[in-house]
């Protein structure tokens, strides 16, 4: 069993930044980073498997980071350029493969509120 504990969700306007965390009883060899806007499917937005190799959706490129420290096993993700299209649940995955499909990931955390304000 993986425990997984998100934070840092928050209210920004449009160009703020925030950073998540997610705070993982252990990893697996794929961390990721999901969200879920009201009425909509839960997309993938970035992960990082057990090498270091980075994948990001599109809609966030070159403005958020994931990134992992592992001595104190946390994932994070740090947002920058926040548009109100970012607005959403934020979720923290765990997996045994990399994929930006719900597919692979067995374990989820409970979810961070990111609002974001035009």
């Amino acid at each position: 069993q993986v425990q997984l504990v998100e934070s840092g969700g928050g209210s920004v306007q449009a160009g703020g930044s925030l950073r998540l965390s997610c705070v993982a009883s252990k990893y697996t060899y794929c961390m990721a980073w999901f969200r879920q806007a009201a009425g909509q499917e839960r997309e993938g937005v970035a992960n990082i498997d057990g090498y270091g190799m980075r994948t990001y959706t599109d809609s966030v490129k070159g403005r958020f980071t994931i990134s992992k420290d592992s001595a104190k096993n946390t994932l994070y993700l740090l947002m920058n350029s926040l548009k109100p299209e970012d607005t959403a649940m934020y979720y923290c995955a765990a997996g045994r493969y990399c994929s930006l499909g719900t597919r692979p990931y067995n374990y989820w955390g409970q979810g961070t509120q990111v609002t974001v304000s035009s």
